[in-house]
């Protein structure tokens, strides 16, 4: 969610400040904020809006080589410039950034804060005060963080400056992603590589609850109780043009045009010398001793793991149920004796599974995490990792991720089966070429999805999904997409449910977008076409070919049925860029919305 950045060394830090603070605008963005270090101590710009609203009011007579930056998702507090970060403590010595929650800073505020005056509503500012508040009382300011932290409950990624120490930056994590980078004379902090590629791809990695101390030529890492942490760097392997739009004018287009080779760069991973999909054989015996399997996912991911559980059921034949991470954490279910858990994220970072990841650690069950990013929380904490190889996904609403997941989750779930000796009956790698050839397809046709976003959407208020089986999925991934940008309130159900309440709801000219791409059940779904239309629904049916009927609005090049949400998604994602162009929305960076949710 918020973005932290952090700058020591010999350069003035105020444009590589806010060039990583652009990077991360992604995350979160309802205002941003920069402190830089300079001969008259700590100087704070902060602005409520995006990194364009803060760049404006830098002062370039401001110069300074160390500073410290944030882009702000709010969680306490409203988003205005008060509460925006940097916060420094009562005297201004301290000054500090922060990500995540601190669930117990009533408390601390109650029992270590009383009679201190508080300038913002934020849990953050609780952190400085108290850390100033120790120092009055004779400690060092080391001694004053390490004390802090003990205190805190709850997620947090840390960046503290001291206007007394010119040539330190505090850092600290706990449940919070946070890196710091290496350079030849300086050093950064950053919660995310990506924003600061423009001056190093060598990254050392922050474990929970330890203490860091970066100056321009050093990092120390220690633990809370003071043991040294020695800790070699890794090398961020992300290409600088992967994350530019280049022609495109979003993020989200050109993700949705790199569906094609992202299909086809995972079953190249995936293959071994003799042209047979691999995965790594202690995945494979962790899925074989499985009695039962748990996918845990929120968003975007958990509508790949309902395909996902149809995959390694259909293929493999291992029960599998699927849970919204958020609810797993605290209402487990009844466990069997020998349960997998598989943990699906796009940035790995995901709090909301993380927070399972430790409980299901707890109880000795392995885990597996599906991730795009190498090295993330939920793929250095689980036991296993498969990468989705879909390269840098900036847009808040995900597009190469989700097809990603479902690709790879076909992949575990045949080459489980022929390490089972079961025959599923095709070829899944010729059948993954043909879906890459049908998504071409698809995002060649883009003047035919504007004019049904055009047809459909302009101007209503709301809009239903439809589909039964594997279209069903589809059909909440459809909703959530359209909802997520175009702020239409959209919703997926599946087709027979309707007529159970929600039919109530259809109005003359109500948009009803219904997927027929399931053999089985094409004629019930178009049995619920009709219920809805006599209502005076407008409804819109993309089918597959060869289920195609007179009046269908769009059909999709046919694929393997169990292969067809690859396919189908992707008008859905088309379709609800196009509502939202036209409804003057920011296509990228949705409203209230933040693209690595890093808080419960």
């Amino acid at each position: 969610m918020c973005g932290i950045v952090g700058y020591i060394g010999e350069n003035d830090s105020k444009e590589i400040l806010l060039k990583g603070l652009e990077r991360l605008e992604y995350r979160g963005y309802d205002s941003a904020g920069i402190a830089v270090r300079n001969g008259e101590g700590i100087t704070v710009f902060k602005e409520k809006g995006r990194i364009a609203d803060l760049r404006a009011i830098v002062s370039d007579d401001v110069v300074g080589t160390t500073g410290i930056g944030h882009t702000r998702w709010a969680t306490h507090g409203k988003p205005n410039k008060v509460n925006a970060h940097p916060h420094q403590n009562t005297s201004d010595r301290f000054t500090i950034v922060h990500n995540g929650v601190i669930e117990n800073y009533h408390h601390l505020q109650r029992d270590y804060l009383a009679g201190v005056e508080m300038e913002s509503d934020t849990d953050t500012e609780v952190i400085v005060q108290l850390i100033g508040k120790f120092v009055d009382e004779g400690m060092t300011t080391k001694e004053a963080f390490s004390k802090t932290l003990t205190l805190l409950k709850g997620s947090y990624a840390i960046a503290l400056l001291d206007a007394e120490e010119a040539q330190t930056i505090f850092v600290a994590k706990n449940k919070s992603p946070l890196l710091v980078g290496l350079g030849d004379g300086f050093n950064v902090v950053a919660s995310d590589a990506m924003a600061m590629l423009q001056v190093t791809d060598q990254f050392v990695e922050l474990m929970d609850k330890e203490i860091v101390i970066v100056r321009k030529e050093s990092v120390e890492i220690s633990t809370l109780e003071g043991e040294v942490i020695e800790r070699a760097p890794f090398k961020a392997e992300i290409d600088m043009s992967d994350i530019e739009k280049g022609t495109y004018p979003h993020y989200m287009l050109k993700e949705i045009d790199e569906q094609p080779a992202v299909m086809r760069k995972i079953v190249q991973a995936y293959q071994n010398g003799d042209d047979k999909l691999t995965i790594q054989p202690e995945i494979l015996e962790a899925m074989k001793e499985a009695d039962r399997i748990h996918i845990i996912a929120a968003g975007t991911s958990y509508h790949a793991g309902l395909i996902g559980k149809e995959y390694i059921e259909k293929m493999a034949g291992i029960p599998v149920e699927v849970h919204v991470s958020s609810e797993f954490g605290y209402n487990m279910p009844l466990l069997s004796e020998k349960p997998l858990f598989i943990f699906i994220s796009q940035s790995g970072e995901t709090a909301d599974s993380r927070q399972v990841l430790v409980k299901i650690k707890e109880l000795g069950h392995p885990s597996l995490t599906i991730t795009n990013v190498a090295g993330s929380t939920l793929s250095r904490e689980a036991d296993y990792t498969l990468l989705l190889y879909a390269g840098p996904e900036i847009a808040v609403a995900s597009t190469k991720a989700y097809t990603a997941q479902i690709a790879v989750l076909s992949i575990l779930g045949a080459v489980t089966a022929e390490s089972k000796g079961i025959d599923i009956g095709f070829d899944l790698i010729q059948e993954l070429g043909i879906v890459a050839n049908a998504i071409q397809a698809q995002v060649d046709m883009k003047d035919e999805m504007e004019e049904i976003a055009r047809e459909f959407l302009s101007t209503t208020r709301n809009c239903f999904f439809i589909g039964r089986v594997m279209d069903y999925f589809v059909g909440l991934e459809g909703a959530l997409k359209l909802k997520e940008i175009s702020y239409i309130q959209a919703e997926g159900f599946a087709g027979g449910e309707l007529k159970h309440g929600t039919i109530a709801l259809i109005e003359e000219g109500t948009p009803v977008i219904a997927l027929a791409t399931q053999e089985a059940v094409n004629l019930n779904i178009r049995g619920n076409v009709k219920e809805v239309a006599a209502r005076g629904a407008n409804p819109c049916i993309i089918s597959m070919e060869g289920l195609q009927e007179d009046g269908d609005r769009l059909v999709l090049p046919k694929v393997h049925e169990l292969l067809t949400p690859l396919v189908s998604v992707i008008p859905l994602q088309l379709i609800s860029y196009y509502a939202a162009l036209h409804r003057d929305c920011d296509v990228d960076k949705p409203r209230n919305l933040a693209k690595s949710v890093t808080v419960e």
